[in-house]
């Protein structure tokens, strides 16, 4: 039997939602390394979580080759939406206070004397 050779073209694994220590294990495990341009200190991160990559997962790329990934969202990406209340404003007025409860007059017509 001979060895196989390493084929030229690698899929590129899902590294978003990993942590670090993972998705340099992961990219590695196929053959390719990975760059955090959000991160000098890259290599010493472990638990922080990938949002992002390029290339996408599941694009043939050359062995070798180099998969960015970003811990940080971008400016303007990766919000939870608006917190704060947004027009239209509900109208002013309404109960000011806490009214009394009514008594029942039917309540009086039931009962016997």
């Amino acid at each position: 039997m001979t060895p196989r050779t390493p084929t030229p073209e690698v899929r590129v694994p899902r590294l978003v939602g990993l942590m670090a220590v993972d998705a340099r294990e992961s990219a590695r495990a196929r053959g390719l390394s990975v760059h955090a341009p959000d991160r000098p200190d890259f290599r010493l991160a472990v638990v922080d979580y990938v949002v992002r990559q390029y290339p996408q997962p599941g694009t043939e790329v050359p062995r070798d080759s180099v998969v960015h990934v970003w811990f940080d969202f971008g400016e303007g990406e990766g919000c939870g939406g608006v917190r704060e209340p947004r027009g239209p404003v509900p109208p002013t007025g309404g109960l000011q206070r806490e009214l009394e409860e009514p008594a029942l007059p039917h309540a009086v017509l039931l009962s016997s004397p």
